[in-house]
């Protein structure tokens, strides 16, 4: 009697099985490139929190606002990087998402809070139930500037260059024109209680006068952990297939749509991603202290400047954008004498740019792209190991 294996003894047996050990290696493998993907996140909220606790005691208060401002324009500056920059359109309305977005942070938390809690003041320690509500409002902020981009972001498709301008820049008009006729606001919960839906129309934020008693929650933790996520998911966007197709379509349309690129799809996305940051950086700047959210924050001079900020740091370049965010941020708080002159000086420092040069900074690179690399060098031919048989061997 011929006796055969057993089923479990061949498998076992094959070279190709895949037992518990191979599973637990693959899962371990998944696990540690998981890890690896939170690490710059990790790295980003752990330098935010050392911000948040040590900074203002070493610098002060005044010199701290001036750090979060930073922040806030880094995340917009990056943000319409990936407009300006990544896919070549020239937009110069990016104030308007931010108004808005900021607008809808500010009601969420504002109204939220009264209903919740009887009163529009901070409620809750770090990381409370207030702060909690402030980070919904934000990221509801960035929902709706995200909207308001797809809707801008539609006649891209057709339009460019000076045109695209003028229609980004008519959105941020429009938005500022709509938020001047818009409700005063409701001062006590007995009010908003009493009062029922109909007062929500049209939205009570304040109109021309502007939006007061907003809650301050923005601190150095949330500004650095949001801008921690702005930084990892526009590089992520960089280095992806995505984003090299927008890269495509900014160098050429033509060519970018004969190899298959989805110019629309590129386009309008760019544009809805630049406005969800735009939005979240508006609510942070809605609940920072000292700020009375104005409808003309929507206007053609905060555009401006995050266009200078792109421009200076290099179309497509985040850290260069950084740095130039930074720069254009800190200088005005160390040349307050000057003030009136802040927007001739920034036209001058633009148009030298664009002679000396015309691609920014750092261009389309990163920082770390300018440091030599050591290239590694390969061992003789003799010493490599072949792998070939005799025969190969003897025919090459």
């Amino acid at each position: 009697m011929i006796q055969t294996p057993d089923s479990s003894e061949v498998h076992a047996s094959h070279p190709n099985a895949s037992g518990p050990a191979a599973f637990s290696g693959q899962d371990r493998g998944a696990v540690l490139n998981t890890l690896a993907g939170l690490m710059p996140v990790a790295v980003g909220i752990a330098i935010a929190s050392l911000l948040h606790f040590l900074l203002p005691t070493m610098v002060g208060l005044y010199d701290s606002l001036i750090v979060t401002n930073i922040g806030i324009a880094i995340i917009m500056a990056v943000s319409l990087n990936i407009v300006n920059g990544m896919t070549g359109q020239f937009s110069i309305g990016h104030a308007g998402f931010m108004t808005l977005g900021g607008y809808m942070a500010a009601f969420m938390s504002y109204y939220g809070s009264m209903y919740l809690w009887g009163s529009a003041e901070t409620h809750g320690g770090f990381l409370g139930t207030g702060e909690f509500l402030f980070v919904m409002s934000c990221i509801g902020g960035g929902l709706l500037a995200a909207g308001a981009g797809y809707v801008v972001g539609l006649p891209s498709l057709r339009l460019r260059g000076d045109y695209l301008a003028i229609v980004t820049l008519g959105f941020g008009e429009i938005i500022r024109v709509i938020l001047q006729q818009t409700g005063k606001v409701i001062e006590s919960a007995e009010a908003l209680k009493a009062g029922g839906l109909s007062q929500m129309i049209p939205p009570p934020v304040g109109g021309a006068l502007g939006f007061d008693g907003v809650p301050k929650y923005t601190n150095l933790f949330w500004v650095f952990t949001i801008l921690t996520v702005t930084l990892v998911v526009a590089y992520r966007l960089k280095r992806s297939s995505f984003g090299r197709a927008m890269i495509s379509v900014r160098e050429d349309e033509i060519a970018a749509q004969a190899m298959g690129v989805n110019i629309a799809r590129q386009k309008v996305l760019a544009f809805v991603i630049a406005a969800f940051f735009a939005g979240v950086a508006g609510g942070l700047f809605a609940h920072e202290r000292g700020v009375i959210l104005s409808p003309k924050d929507a206007g053609f001079q905060r555009s401006f400047d995050y266009v200078i900020m792109t421009i200076l740091g290099g179309r497509g370049s985040i850290t260069g954008v950084m740095l130039a965010a930074g720069l254009l941020t800190a200088l005005p708080e160390f040349l307050r004498e000057f003030e009136q002159y802040r927007l001739i000086v920034f036209a001058l420092l633009l148009i030298f740019m664009m002679l000396v040069r015309p691609q920014g900074l750092l261009g389309i690179h990163e920082i770390w792209d300018l440091w030599p690399h050591r290239r590694s060098t390969l061992p003789p031919s003799s010493s490599v190991p072949s792998s070939a048989t005799p025969a190969q061997e003897a025919k090459s």
